[in-house]
């Protein structure tokens, strides 16, 4: 679904609540700042749900935007948000860093932490709410890379920001019967950002074993359609022993076979909301993601979830965005 927000249909005095609560509900709870003159605030735009992505396209006249320490300890799942800078240039702080973001350029915000986007001239981003699972990549890394600039130049970023930019430039497109479809390659596009960068900066001075789990993970998540992938398959494919690759994953807060199965059973869980594989069967779609008896299927999803597989199917059959149902989180 989108939400329309324009304060040009409400009273002035009301404008500047109207975009906080706004703003609050529908993407993260932050403190907006406006001019001082009073009745001032001015915002307008769209916030639209697709699956697991949240695109939140609104230009104002706010000044700066901050998570604070309290706000960050909020309820929300821990999630990035990938900003799309649009116009003139913004400050963003995060994590004792500072980057100057300016037409084109991304930079992401880490929700779990405060933050601040400054911005003299109003707030002129698109923003992208992703969840931090839904990423399937450590959290520790994606704090590495918050309040920088997103390797701009490099093919990739230029790929994702002029994707990014037409996404948000259709706040409409979740009216249309394969929306749902955009969801997955476009988490898929922000993944690829996230590991280019890592792999482009941060981490490239560094010996092999610092990129070590991000390449684990990525061997992994191609290969999760094959019901035989093994531990053993994993290390040798890396040149290490079983036992460092568990020492390697442990070291990142991620058990193997959790990690896994949960992998699984969120793309069964997306492609059982999609109209379009609406002619496959369960077991057609367990199969697909590495999962060979249905049974056993079926309580893993059911225990993850709180629903059968087919009920999950049906309530994303009377869902009135047209997307994956979002009232069910993933598993952690």
């Amino acid at each position: 679904m989108t939400d329309i927000l324009d304060t040009r249909s409400v009273p002035p005095a009301d404008r500047a609540e109207v975009v906080r609560e706004t703003i609050g509900s529908k993407k993260v709870r932050v403190e907006i700042n406006f001019p001082a003159e009073a009745g001032t605030a001015a915002a307008y735009g769209a916030i639209s749900q697709l699956g697991q992505l949240t695109v939140c396209s609104v230009r104002s006249n706010a000044l700066s935007a901050e998570r604070t320490p309290a706000l960050a300890r909020d309820a929300l799942p821990p999630s990035i948000f990938l900003g799309l800078q649009l116009a003139g240039s913004s400050l963003v702080v995060q994590g004792g860093r500072e980057a100057v973001v300016k037409p084109r350029d991304l930079v992401i915000y880490d929700s779990t932490a405060p933050y601040t986007l400054v911005d003299t001239d109003g707030i002129r981003q698109h923003f992208f709410r992703i969840p931090i699972a839904a990423l399937g990549l450590p959290h520790d890394a994606i704090r590495q890379i918050c309040a920088t600039t997103l390797s701009p130049g490099h093919p990739i970023a230029d790929l994702v920001a002029s994707y990014l930019y037409r996404l948000a430039s259709h706040p409409d497109i979740h009216t249309h019967p394969a929306a749902d479809a955009v969801t997955h390659p476009s988490i898929g596009l922000v993944r690829a950002l996230i590991t280019t960068h890592l792999d482009a900066t941060a981490l490239e001075k560094e010996p092999p074993h610092a990129t070590l789990l991000l390449r684990i993970l990525e061997y992994v998540r191609a290969r999760l359609g094959d019901p035989g992938l093994h531990a053993g398959q994993i290390a040798a494919e890396h040149h290490i022993s079983v036992r460092h690759l568990y020492n390697v994953l442990a070291a990142g807060g991620i058990s193997l076979g959790d990690w896994i199965r949960n992998q699984r059973l969120e793309g069964c869980r997306e492609d059982l909301a999609r109209p379009g594989l609406r002619s496959l069967t369960i077991a057609t779609v367990a199969r697909r993601w590495g999962f060979t008896d249905p049974s056993s299927f079926g309580r893993l999803f059911r225990t993850a979830y709180g629903l059968s597989p087919g009920e999950w199917r049906t309530l994303g059959d009377g869902d009135s965005a047209g997307g994956v149902p979002t009232q069910i989180r993933p598993p952690e």
